[in-house]
């Protein structure tokens, strides 16, 4: 058996293990979302808190660990009778990415329900966790309609599993921990709102204190026994102050003038509904607790503000994280209550807003800057110098974009694809198991054969090869693919501002959509690939916002760049089809023929059917239409800026012509 690398021995992340223990204290905070770069020892401080929680009382045989004092009266494996249970330790249960939907809540054998009238359930990872910890790495890369279920269980404490007709329900109470690298994507904002503490963690830059990391990473390694042993007093300690901490937890005061200093702090910071206020109160009343206190102070109500509103004031991808401290102290200061007890009446100090640190064992010791948007001014010659990088403008809602035809790829809501959630569209026969029934298909397939079962009275006789499959239709999400023209005849400061406005505004469209991104510039010479595909639509924001323009005009070079790109990602993900955005007034320049060259590196996309779009930025009374050429050639359609609009009066135009023509 393995053992866990002990919590007390984690070094540094004081607010990690903070917001891990006072949900530990308080499972009714709502979980913690631990958000930073990998190896920041996210996963080793969430499994070293399994061995910190006290033992666990079951009833022994039933299979959704029912507390033997009072269990569920609803529990599938019940009635209990109240009485004597036995002890086990508390359990840590891992949802991994690729996890199906009967694989988290349970699932129920169909053919049996229906053949035999037999409900058998089957319980599911939310049945396992059951008053104890769910961990969930790199929870933004889980599907959406997952999260929804996991979050939905956290919040309700029940876990409800409905197939045809037959239903399920058990209690489903756990601390939800979920840890995600911020560079591979975001969480939609009203998923975030639903985690109650969110920890930022970064890696130490302190020599010395990386020298102690390694130290005892190393140690632990060699010999796990020896080293776990020589935490062990810590580690006990830890978890006698959690008991100790739970039992004071429903003596703590919360008073008038914490609560109001904790609604002040959540209208100031412009927070959306009431979930932040009841968080920070839960938040505030398990710190007291934590400190051995009854009384809530400033504080609390302080640190509890640092843990659950950052998340919380997210509204797009590319919002900073965070929180303005002095903006905080100011509004605490303002509403601070006088029915506060005395702050030197209890309570040790620490870091972090004055609470302790959860550590009680041995401690050892570019983005470049967005410049201002210049004035207009003539486009530079394509020969001419690089210039500096130009402001956005404001973001815009888009039109629809999307691949045509139905892909199998990942769920989302961009392209028409076959998935698991949707709208019906038919049925087929079972590959594998039976998940989605097709009651009306099966009903069909197996009428025609009663006779010959014998059945000549009412009801139906089934039989396994009688049973179909729901085939449903949504969306999938796809890789969307900006190669942005950033040569000199793009680069006049209030053009480049638009170009670079609308790429925005694709991008923030595509962070709704659940795509992938990725981001191939070109200009002077040659082409790069600025950003790989990537989830994380913030960083392609942040990469465009620093792109600088200047130079010829390698429009082949581009092409050439983004096909390598589809096709290197085609090995990784078959299934997600590709939408390549062109960004360019059509030019091209620089070597010998560069507009036959463009012709041809455009041929490969039309030969592979990618599905392509070009957004024309020529502008000026005369315009050579190189752009709609390339679209052609690429065998996709062309959208002036003004067109890409969702409102544009030219773009309702054209899709009313082309309508027209259709019919």
């Amino acid at each position: 058996m393995s053992r866990p690398y002990p919590f007390t021995a984690v070094v540094g992340q004081d607010d990690l293990r903070l917001a891990l223990l006072l949900n530990a204290v308080s499972p009714a905070v709502g979980g913690v979302l631990v958000r930073g770069e990998k190896g920041t020892a996210k996963s080793t401080a969430v499994r070293a808190l399994s061995a910190l929680l006290p033992e666990v009382g079951v009833v022994p045989g039933c299979r959704f660990s029912c507390d033997p004092v009072a269990p569920d009266p609803a529990c599938p494996d019940g009635p209990h009778e109240p009485g004597e249970g036995t002890a086990r330790p508390a359990r840590m249960v891992e949802l991994p990415v690729g996890a199906s939907e009967d694989r988290l809540v349970g699932a129920l054998d169909i053919e049996r329900a229906l053949a035999e009238g037999v409900k058998a359930f089957e319980p599911g990872l939310l049945a396992a966790a059951h008053r104890g910890i769910l961990y969930v790495d790199e929870v933004n890369l889980l599907h959406d309609h997952l999260v929804d279920l996991l979050l939905d269980a956290a919040a309700m404490g029940a876990s409800y599993v409905e197939r045809e007709g037959v239903s399920v329900r058990h209690a489903a109470r756990f601390l939800l921990v979920g840890t995600m690298n911020p560079e591979e994507g975001e969480l939609r904002p009203q998923l975030l709102d639903r985690f109650g503490l969110t920890v930022e963690v970064a890696a130490s830059r302190e020599p010395d204190q990386r020298v102690e990391v390694v130290r005892r990473r190393l140690a632990y390694d060699d010999d796990p026994a020896g080293f776990t042993g020589r935490w062990a007093q810590e580690e006990r300690a830890v978890r006698a102050r959690i008991v100790a901490a739970r039992e004071l937890l429903p003596s703590v005061r919360l008073g008038d003038g914490a609560l109001r200093q904790i609604a002040a702090t959540c209208a100031a910071f412009e927070v959306d509904g009431m979930r932040a206020d009841i968080v920070m109160a839960r938040t505030a009343t398990a710190l007291a607790a934590w400190a051995g206190r009854t009384d809530v102070l400033a504080e609390d109500v302080r640190q509890a503000a640092l843990l659950a509103l950052p998340h919380r004031r997210r509204r797009n991808p590319f919002d900073a994280p965070g929180l303005d401290e002095d903006k905080l102290d100011q509004t605490l200061e303002e509403f601070s209550g006088d029915d506060d007890p005395d702050p030197d009446g209890g309570g040790g100090g620490g870091g972090g807003g004055g609470q302790p640190s959860p550590d009680e064992g041995p401690q050892g010791g570019d983005t470049a800057a967005r410049p201002e948007a210049g004035e207009g001014g003539e486009p530079q010659a394509s020969g001419s110098a690089e210039q500096s990088a130009v402001r956005a403008a404001e973001p815009f809602r888009t039109k629809a974009l999307s691949v045509p035809g139905i892909g199998q790829g990942a769920a989302g809501r961009r392209s028409r694809a076959r998935t698991e959630h949707g709208r019906t569209t038919g049925a087929r026969r079972p590959r594998g198991a039976l998940t989605k029934l097709h009651l009306a298909a099966t009903v069909r397939a197996a009428a025609p054969h009663q006779r010959a079962r014998g059945r000549t009275g009412p009801g139906l006789l089934l039989r396994r090869d009688d049973l179909r499959q729901t085939v449903r239709e949504g969306h999938e999400s796809n890789l969307v693919l900006f190669v942005v023209d950033a040569s000199g005849s793009m680069a006049a400061r209030q053009r480049m501002g638009a170009v670079k406005g609308a790429v925005l505004s694709l991008l923030l469209d595509a962070y709704q959509r659940r795509d992938k991104v990725g981001l191939v510039t070109f200009r002077g010479s040659a082409a790069e690939v600025a950003l790989p595909p990537t989830s994380s639509v913030d960083a392609a924001a942040a990469r465009l916002e620093s792109l600088p323009t200047g130079g010829r005009t390698p429009l082949a070079a581009g092409l050439l760049k983004a096909h390598e790109v589809l096709r290197v990602e085609r090995l990784r993900d078959a299934a997600r089809r590709a939408l390549v955005v062109v960004v360019t007034d059509g030019r091209a320049t620089g070597g010998p023929e560069p507009l036959l060259l463009a012709a041809k590196a455009a041929g490969l996309f039309a030969a592979d059917e990618v599905a392509s779009v070009v957004v024309d930025c020529e502008s000026g009374p005369v315009r050579l239409g190189l752009a709609g050429k390339l679209a052609g050639e690429l065998g996709g359609t062309a959208v002036t800026l003004d067109e890409l609009r969702a409102d544009s009066i030219a773009g309702l135009v054209k899709d009313v012509q082309g309508s027209r023509r259709a019919a």
